[in-house]
């Protein structure tokens, strides 16, 4: 993860067209997006000062600058703050296991009993899980490796059926794990989960080096399941007081819809598995 800062404020200047900033759109051009030196330009420093930044020398680069580039960029809010964390790395130790979850936040799961939910850690490991989450998911199938969003959906070959939409997870999983890393530099166990899905899937390593970063807040979730057949969820994701490194992912449903009906009858099948 070498000059991510470089790589990200690359990927984000590729994407924007010279006539979209104002800028003559004719001559010849290496590259897609804009030239260094145009967005050195656009936000008001020297073509050395921005260079030294994409060069990840820039530490001491001023906020004034930042949003300046920000806006020349046209990054959104989650694009600034990842920005941010990239030029100012918090240097802080990471754990290097597992996280365990507080044994109330296990039991407000197992109180959701019509609810799939779980909690996700850092680098998107599964941490604790409620009884309609295991049904749909099988988390306690697996082995603890296995417990981690990004490792099930790039390794596992069942992902792409798992998930009809299994491109725009993939993309949206990459994302996520982007913003983690800018957040969590120093972190070895990350980089060695990067190095891992690198080295095994093409389509991570194609998605990697896109450097999209987005939150994972809410939105729409379809699943395959074996049994129940294909299911619709709205996610919400909902950041733990005093743990900021934890999220509460709970799965909606809309009332009489067809996953309504399939997510009753997998909790009857889990009540009756577990008399």
């Amino acid at each position: 993860m070498d000059n991510d800062l470089g790589g990200f404020l690359q990927s984000r200047r590729a994407r924007i067209r010279p006539e979209e900033v104002g800028l003559p759109a004719h001559g010849r051009r290496r590259v897609p997006g804009l030239r260094r030196e145009e967005v050195a330009q656009l936000a008001g420093v020297s073509v050395d000062y921005y260079v030294r930044l994409e060069q990840g020398r820039g530490q001491n680069v001023s906020e004034a600058v930042l949003t300046a580039i920000a806006r020349v960029l046209r990054l959104d809010g989650t694009e600034q703050a990842h920005l941010r964390d990239l030029v100012r790395p918090a240097r802080r130790r990471a754990p290097a296991g597992r996280a365990a979850v507080r044994p109330g936040l296990q039991r407000l799961l197992d109180a959701m009993t019509t609810t799939p939910a779980f909690v996700l850690g850092r680098r998107m490991d599964v941490l604790a899980w409620n009884a309609l989450a295991d049904a749909i998911a099988g988390f306690s199938a697996r082995s603890p490796a296995e417990l981690n969003q990004a490792r099930q959906v790039f390794l596992d070959p069942t992902a792409p059926t798992c998930y009809p939409d299994w491109a725009a997870v993939a993309a949206e999983t990459v994302a996520y794990l982007r913003l983690d890393a800018g957040r969590h530099p120093d972190d070895p166990a990350l980089a060695t989960l990067v190095g891992e899905l690198s080295l095994h899937s093409a389509d991570f390593r194609r998605l990697w080096a896109d450097h999209l970063v987005k939150e994972k807040t809410y939105g729409i979730k379809r699943l395959v399941h074996p049994l129940a057949g294909e299911l619709e969820f709205g996610y919400e994701t909902l950041a733990l007081p005093g743990d900021p490194d934890q999220l509460l992912v709970a799965y909606t449903v809309t009332p009489g819809s067809p996953t309504a009906e399939r997510l009753a009858l997998l909790g009857s099948w889990t009540a009756s598995a577990e008399a």
